[in-house]
């Protein structure tokens, strides 16, 4: 009985761990880590808060504290897509950035170039919306942003300067792929303070959860 506890636990544990966050651009609504693994991280419906991003040569950046992933971004035209089907034409998935592999976690910031994809009705001043996937031991896990299309905008000065977050970088240079990662020193510290209260809670209920299966085995002696 114990040991089912301890492994019980350390299945929590390993839970409670799992997330990944997209820092640029905003996404639809604010980190809840056991909502990742469904659609668009727990929010389906559009909102107002619209990054303009470029229509060309932009980037996206993420965090995250996985081993051996991949991740991959769709995009959907549709006014308000709210489920992941519009994502998909004719059954197949949008693809604006195809999966690629990551050994190490870190912080990366990864080139999107929206309009080379040629999808229909991807153009200067579109609403759209990208989902980011990302794959890896937990499952795959899912944050969304919704975007106006600009061929004029520019990707923020700090994303520019980003360098690789592990040695061989998201699949390939960043002049190949688009991966790097967020400079030291770089904007996150206002998002740490949001992570860690995220990590706070996944372990108050690790504790509960914890707490309650030494409960019942207690009761089972």
């Amino acid at each position: 009985m114990l040991f089912q506890a301890v492994t019980i636990a350390a299945v929590l544990a390993t839970g409670a761990n799992a997330h990944f966050r997209l820092l640029y651009p905003e996404p639809r609504g604010p980190f809840v880590g056991n909502l990742q693994p469904t659609f668009c991280g727990g929010y389906p419906d559009v909102t107002t808060n619209r990054t303009v991003f470029p229509l060309n040569g932009g980037q996206f950046r993420i965090r995250q504290g996985h081993e051996d992933w991949v991740s991959a971004v769709t995009i959907s035209t549709a006014d308000n897509p709210n489920s992941f089907d519009a994502f998909r034409a004719d059954g197949e998935e949008q693809f604006v950035k195809y999966w690629a592999p990551e050994a190490k976690p870190g912080n990366f910031c990864i080139p999107l170039d929206i309009g080379a994809a040629g999808i229909p009705g991807v153009e200067d001043g579109a609403n759209v919306t990208i989902q980011v996937t990302l794959d890896g031991p937990d499952g795959a896990l899912y944050q969304c942003a919704d975007l106006t299309l600009s061929s004029t905008a520019e990707v923020p000065e700090d994303l520019g300067a980003c360098t690789n977050s592990t040695s061989g970088g998201h699949g390939a240079s960043p002049s190949e792929s688009g991966d790097g990662a967020t400079p030291s020193g770089g904007a996150d510290g206002g998002d740490d303070e949001e992570e860690g209260g995220s990590q706070v809670f996944g372990i108050n209920s690790l504790v509960m959860g914890v707490a309650g299966v030494l409960a019942a085995v207690a009761a089972s002696l």
